[in-house]
């Protein structure tokens, strides 16, 4: 008999659980399923993530909140005795605003928490720990909501809400709280169209300098300090062409004699013309002889332009620019 009565009153838990938020808590597990599995290229992957982080677990925070559901007027001037002893409610209008603003607080706590532990800030561990927030919150909301009283206790239902809306005298605040939802929800969609749909940004050009090590790997930042008169100086020069399209570049290889941090004279030293594709990168082995005396130090100036270089270049007017110094040895 003892066990008869069990099952009904596990049966009649699960029935009265709130329907919303089961919802939130499916939504979050699968939420969390999805970004765990899918690679970060996925649109569903990145669809699913703005939910999980920009109104689930600020809807099961409100629900702890504010269990019941908002009085009328005329209720509550009725029992203003007892409104110190019973949870103040709110609408279905006012939780969803405040689902977004809780969540947009939530997720940087979270970040910064995460921060701090072993775990570091991954895709990860920030979908786990929003979950595990969103889920055990939303458990905690769903028995402070069961706590109360049948007609003060806030369900989901469509036709109750449209009833409150007739009957409700207080219509300026119910446009107010309307409004105030739909301008987070378009703040909202803006941050996430410009996540799915980023402006395009400007390409760009990379240029650098490497050498070959005793071994014959190349490397960076390996170019010889010294060099005896009038012998060159090897190296490895790389175009990376990301403008989103093939380009023609000449880049200009200058020796400069600089005093107090200002070039004082310029010698052009040679010439190369390179022409790569959209998203390759040029390489080329090619050398440089200074013409420097014996002693002194000058600066090797590589600049690159885009076509044709003007009649005097500079490090200023180059669109990329890149240097290492050396000095002259021997007589």
């Amino acid at each position: 008999m003892s066990h008869r009565t069990s099952t009904r009153t596990g049966v009649g838990i699960v029935r009265r659980y709130p329907f919303d938020l089961a919802a939130v808590s499916f939504g979050a597990l699968l939420a969390y399923a999805i970004v765990t599995t899918f690679g970060s290229d996925s649109s569903l992957r990145l669809f699913v993530t703005f939910p999980l982080a920009l109104f689930l677990p600020g809807y099961a925070v409100v629900s702890v909140l504010f269990p019941a559901d908002k009085r009328a007027t005329q209720q509550s001037s009725r029992i203003a005795t007892a409104v110190t002893s019973r949870p103040r409610g709110i609408d279905a209008v006012e939780r969803t605003g405040l689902a977004f603003v809780l969540s947009l607080a939530i997720v940087p706590v979270i970040a910064i928490a995460l921060s701090f532990t072993e775990w570091g800030l991954t895709t990860a561990s920030i979908a786990t720990a929003l979950t595990l927030v969103t889920v055990v919150t939303a458990q905690f909301g769903a028995v402070r909501r069961l706590r109360v009283p049948d007609g003060e206790r806030f369900t989901v239902s469509l036709t109750a809400g449209l009833e409150r809306l007739r009957s409700d005298n207080t219509g300026a605040a119910t446009v107010s709280s309307v409004v105030l939802v739909l301008a987070i929800g378009m703040a909202v969609s803006a941050l996430f169209v410009g996540f799915l749909m980023p402006a395009p940004t400007g390409g760009f050009t990379e240029l650098a300098l490497y050498s070959e090590d005793e071994d014959g790997e190349v490397v960076a930042g390996e170019l010889p300090s010294e060099v005896e008169a009038g012998d060159s100086v090897p190296f490895i020069l790389s175009i990376e062409n990301q403008e989103g399209e093939q380009r023609e570049y000449t880049v200009v290889v200058q020796q400069q004699i600089v005093s107090e941090g200002e070039v004082v004279e310029r010698t052009e030293l040679r010439r190369i013309d390179a022409s790569v594709d959209d998203g390759s990168t040029g390489t080329g082995e090619r050398s440089v002889t200074p013409t420097a005396g014996s002693g002194e130090t000058v600066r090797i100036a590589v600049l690159l332009y885009h076509g044709e270089p003007p009649a005097e270049p500079t490090v200023d007017n180059a669109a990329e620019e890149t240097h290492f110094w050396v000095t002259v040895t021997g007589g």
